[in-house]
């Protein structure tokens, strides 16, 4: 075994202690936007840690993966939840996804996107 393997092992078991009290607390509430790409980020890990022949490191980033999945379904702000793709949901994010391409093509300067400036009284103050 390469130390490497072992060293991304353990972090992916520290990750999985520490995840561990969010888990198990009925109150915590982490946003999909926080657990979703954690998941995937765990499970992409893992992948490539299995095709370099890191088996250790690979369960270890499946594990973490795993644990982000089971955060997303049960302590996320909705609930348990298996309408990720719901029409509403699909929805909005395509209204914010339009919303945000219009913003990006925008010539405005990205401190004009933010703030608002009185331009007729000259002094560059907020409205």
């Amino acid at each position: 075994m390469m130390w490497q393997d072992f060293v991304f092992m353990l972090g992916s078991g520290l990750s999985i202690v520490f995840l561990a009290p969010t888990l198990r607390d009925p109150n915590a509430r982490v946003p999909l936007g926080t657990s979703l790409p954690s998941m995937g980020i765990g499970f992409v890990y893992s992948l490539t840690f299995f095709t370099l022949g890191m088996t250790f490191s690979a369960t270890g980033a499946f594990a973490a993966g795993s644990m982000w999945s089971l955060i997303a379904l049960f302590r996320s702000p909705q609930g348990v939840s298996m309408n990720l793709f719901a029409r509403e949901n699909l929805a909005l994010f395509v209204s914010d996804l339009r919303y945000w391409l219009a913003r990006r093509r925008s010539d405005r300067s990205l401190a004009d996107q933010y703030v608002s400036f009185d331009r007729g009284a000259g002094h560059g103050t907020p409205r």
